[in-house]
């Protein structure tokens, strides 16, 4: 074989990129052909005379690579003439791993030694213009429907924070981790024990949920609920409740018990169907009017999250671009659920988790079927948030101002009474262009001047001067001027009556009175003023709100006789171990029609759910044949 031929096959293996397995078929295919005379008598002899001319091209195509092989060789002697401790551990390791191989040429080796970042770096070099421009549209997009959240969508201050939704996150930052932990222990360990024995495992890990905290012991949802895009309306989503075809007929059967008047019946499907909406709301209702609110507000927050599984993927508190219309009567439990839930809150001194849910509540209807708007102040003057109820005056959109109603125009006056107290010990001015406190109590006074006698008498508030002051024709002699208005009023005091047992308010409401009996002795037109102010305000000759309870809006709860609550407060197997109501009350007790003219209308109708209340519906005359059978 040729010289040349070989130089050339090793200048070749030198140069170009190989892996170690070709070159060393390469060498091989070499030592055979030396080796092996036939071989080279196989090739063509005019193959050889054409080397002359291919090796000059060759030549020419290697003199651009020549500084380069040099460099390598520059390199591979540097290397050999450094210490042994200078080698780094990943070379050693790779020695030890490839002992017994052949050691792959320079040029190889120094392509393994190339940085892993540096192609790294090289890989995303195409990619990252694609990414911006992906990123940037996202953002554009992102920036367009926030636009579109704010023009179209509720208002940006019924935005909801879910950390504060939650009572529990709440308590532990007023009574700290270990004491709320304690009693979610005491709670739930003796009921976990009672509940989970004969419960798949699966329901020890609930699915969490932003309105309540589920305990361990609660049945995984039976998914009997779901929820459905209706129609997307000037940049909202409107949804609704439906029902699994499943359980269709359940309803069908709830309202079946309901109109006999059959509890048993409710719990029986309860029994089955644990996550019944109206069934769990019903029972609500009756652990609240017999004392045991504890259950009552289990059952609701049962209900809670019951149909916060069935969530729409769309639907969400957070993002504020849905409206779910009071009008469809599956959507109707979940308001009464979560307006129920607001009020529990409150009892247990979660001001601020019921802030958020009855922000959540008049963002789910703008017509505020439940009454979310004539509390809202309420609890965010409980919760301390003064400047975020300036704001939301300013910013919700309604019919009329929100300072024209009862509830804002004081509630307005009490927020900048404590911001004015915090900028005094704090040294600063907290909006010196606003009106003071005042005048704002003062203008609330002038407008609707029959509340302070309302308030006076619900507190009370026992001051000797309250009644000079009551006895001025102004205050003595209001009228609400329309029903509207006088039911707006009674809810008011009946909500906010117990803000004015603080002194500071009650001296506020007094210098605020004194004050507009100074100036109506100085001009007594300006009640005439205020008087055209409510009218033109409050025209309606109708009440618009008689559709909210006042009673609705109590802290109190008219509870029932417990002799005849008795036999719904076991289970429904032990009612036939009871003894007969007959030999505890006396058979005249049962016998004895019930009187219904001038008895609280909730008591009534609690009473009619019992099967054996008489109201005297023509059957005097057979009460005794009955009752000897």
């Amino acid at each position: 074989m040729s010289g040349r031929l070989v130089r050339r096959v090793l200048q070749e293996r030198e140069v170009s990129p190989q892996d170690p397995a070709a070159a060393a078929s390469e060498d091989e295919l070499v030592v055979e052909e030396a080796a092996s005379p036939t071989r080279v008598a196989a090739r063509n002899p005019f193959d050889i005379l054409d080397d002359d001319d291919d090796e000059a091209e060759k030549d020419k195509e290697y003199e651009v690579d020549t500084d380069q092989i040099l460099s390598y060789t520059e390199q591979k002697q540097s290397v050999k003439e450094k210490p042994n401790y200078t080698v780094p551990e990943t070379n050693k390791k790779s020695k030890k791993k490839k002992k017994g191989k052949a050691e792959p040429p320079f040029s190889t080796k120094l392509r393994h030694e190339k940085s892993l970042d540096s192609i790294l770096e090289d890989l995303s070099i195409e990619k990252k213009p694609m990414e911006n421009s992906v990123h940037q549209n996202d953002r554009a997009a992102g920036k367009e429907i926030e636009a579109n959240e704010t023009t179209v969508g509720t208002s940006s201050v019924l935005t909801i924070d879910p950390k504060h939704l939650k009572a529990e996150n709440e308590m532990r930052r007023i009574f700290g981790s270990k004491v709320v932990d304690s009693l979610e222990n005491q709670r739930n360990i003796p009921g976990s024990s009672r509940q989970v024995r004969g419960v798949r495992r699966a329901s020890i890990n609930p699915r969490r949920t932003l309105l309540v905290s589920s305990p361990s012991f609660w049945p995984p949802w039976d998914k009997s609920m779901a929820m459905d895009l209706v129609e997307t309306k000037s940049g909202l989503n409107y949804f609704r409740y439906v029902y699994d075809p499943s359980v269709s007929h359940v309803q069908d059967l709830f309202e079946s018990a309901k109109s006999a008047n059959d509890l048993n019946a409710i719990a029986a499907i309860l029994a089955k169907y644990p996550y019944h909406p109206e069934s769990l709301l019903t029972f609500a209702d009756l652990f609240k009017y017999s004392g045991e609110h504890q259950s009552s507000s289990d059952a609701v927050e049962k209900c809670l999250f019951a149909l916060e599984c069935a969530w729409h993927p769309l639907f969400s508190p957070v993002q504020g671009k849905y409206q779910l219309k009071y009008s469809h009567d599956t959507n109707k439990p979940f308001f009464t659920a979560l307006f129920s839930h607001m009020k529990n809150l409150d009892r247990r001194g979660c001001h601020r988790s019921a802030l958020e849910a009855c922000k959540f509540l008049l963002s789910l209807d703008s017509d505020d079927p439940k009454g979310a708007l004539f509390c809202i102040d309420y609890f965010a003057l409980r919760s301390q948030q003064y400047k975020w109820l300036e704001q939301f005056a300013e910013e919700y959109q309604c019919d009329n101002s929100l300072w024209l109603f009862p509830n804002f125009s004081f509630s307005l006056a009490i927020a900048r009474f404590y911001l004015e107290r915090d900028a005094v010990s704090e040294n600063g001015s907290d909006h010196a262009d606003k009106s003071t406190a005042i005048d704002l109590m003062k203008q609330a006074l002038m407008l609707h001047p029959l509340v302070l006698s309302k308030i006076v008498d619900k507190a009370p508030l026992k001051d000797s001067s309250w009644t000079q002051i009551l006895r001025n024709v102004f205050f003595g002699s209001a009228k609400p001027g329309s029903p509207s208005l006088e039911h707006m009023i009674s809810i008011y005091v009946e909500r906010h009556y117990i803000m004015w047992r603080f002194p500071e308010l009650q001296n506020l409401l007094k210098d605020a009175a004194l004050l507009v009996i100074e100036s109506l002795k100085q001009d007594s037109r300006e009640a005439q003023d205020w008087v055209c102010v409510r009218k033109e305000a409050f025209s309606s000759e109708k009440n618009e709100y008689s559709h909210l309870l006042v009673s609705d809006f109590s802290d109190t709860t008219p509870s029932l006789p417990p002799e005849e609550l008795r036999p719904f407060m076991v289970g429904p197997g032990m009612v036939h171990d009871m003894p007969p109501v007959e030999q505890e009350a006396g058979p005249q007790r049962i016998r004895t029609p019930r009187e219904i003219a001038g008895r609280n209308a909730a008591l009534v109708f609690l009473e009619s759910l019992l099967p054996w209340v008489d109201y005297g519906d023509n059957h005097h005359d057979g009460n005794g044949q009955n009752n000897d059978d």
